[in-house]
């Protein structure tokens, strides 16, 4: 029986090459592929997303926006990170053992009569005496980490932006009790490099705090500050503003080392003056351990009628 249907094409080629698959060719045109070079090497040839000039601009950053959003939220979501503690604190904050050599150096240095001693000695000394807050942040971690897996395995992970200093600190106990624990880290404009205990693939690099934010948010279960600077105290009062307004649900939210942050944040004080009301003294509290501050995160659900596994 003669076949009624011609056979199917091939996908790729052709047994006849369409108009444009070569070049235009007139020997009478000299300046032909001169003209045709530069056509395909001006920067609007470029496919849009093969072009670092295109992505870069101004009106692109939309794309750049939604980019930095959903590499991070695709990555975390293959891996099923969907709960955290998340950790901010100082990028200062030194390891106990290195605060004390600073503190040895400024002390020779002191003695010596260097110029500026007197300040860096001062420095030396209160560093050294915060530097027990790291303990208390890789404490934290081990805590996390150890925390039970849920029969769904979307257990409970360390999240931090990624930095040396506080955040190092929490992600190294989730590293050393073997557990994952995530890195936001964002785009300076001077070289910097995500500490080395974050897990390999749950390490993201931001160019916009606004996306970064929004991922510390949109997976915390509580939030644990450890003493810091103005990164700490610009994600710690962007998180109390969402809670306070109600924009997220309320969540714990930790601060450690009630000294130190009495000192820097006068809660009181907003409140006698009339910017805050007393119940948003309840947003927060103080602790001065990693125990301390575990516990009290495993009881603020609790009685919110939560697990947190």
């Amino acid at each position: 029986m003669k076949r009624r249907y011609p056979s199917p094409p091939n996908p790729l080629s052709r047994r006849e090459p369409l108009p444009w698959a070569h070049p235009k060719q007139d020997p009478t045109d000299q300046n032909l592929d001169q003209r045709l070079d530069a056509i395909i090497h001006h920067p609007s040839y470029r496919k849009s997303d093969e072009d670092p000039d295109f992505i870069q601009s101004d009106e692109a950053r939309s794309v750049r926006l939604q980019l930095d959003y959903i590499k991070a939220e695709l990555g975390m979501a293959s891996q099923q990170v969907e709960r955290c503690i998340v950790v901010f604190g100082s990028t200062r904050l030194r390891e106990p053992h290195v605060a004390r050599q600073e503190l040895v150096a400024a002390e020779e240095a002191f003695q010596a009569g260097q110029e500026g001693s007197a300040q860096a000695l001062r420095l030396a000394q209160n560093r050294l005496e915060l530097s027990r807050f790291y303990e208390v942040g890789r404490e934290l971690g081990r805590l996390v980490g150890q925390a039970p897996m849920p029969q769904d395995q979307k257990r409970l992970v360390v999240m931090t932006g990624g930095g040396p200093g506080a955040m190092e600190a929490a992600n190294r106990g989730a590293f050393e009790v073997g557990a994952p624990t995530v890195g936001l880290n964002i785009t300076l404009p001077r070289e910097q490099y995500p500490n080395p205990y974050i897990t390999p693939g749950l390490c993201f690099q931001f160019h916009y705090f606004s996306m970064r934010k929004l991922h510390f948010m949109k997976r915390a279960v509580a939030l644990v500050a450890l003493p810091g600077g103005y990164g700490t105290l610009d994600e710690l009062f962007g998180a109390l503003t969402l809670i306070q307004t109600r924009k997220v649900r309320p969540m714990p939210v930790v601060l450690v080392g009630e000294q130190y942050w009495k000192q820097v944040f006068n809660a009181n004080y907003m409140k006698e003056q009339g910017h805050i009301d007393e119940e948003d003294m309840e947003l927060f509290w103080y602790a001065e351990s990693a125990e301390e501050a575990w516990e009290g995160i495993q009881q603020w659900h609790a009685e919110n009628g939560q697990v947190l596994w």
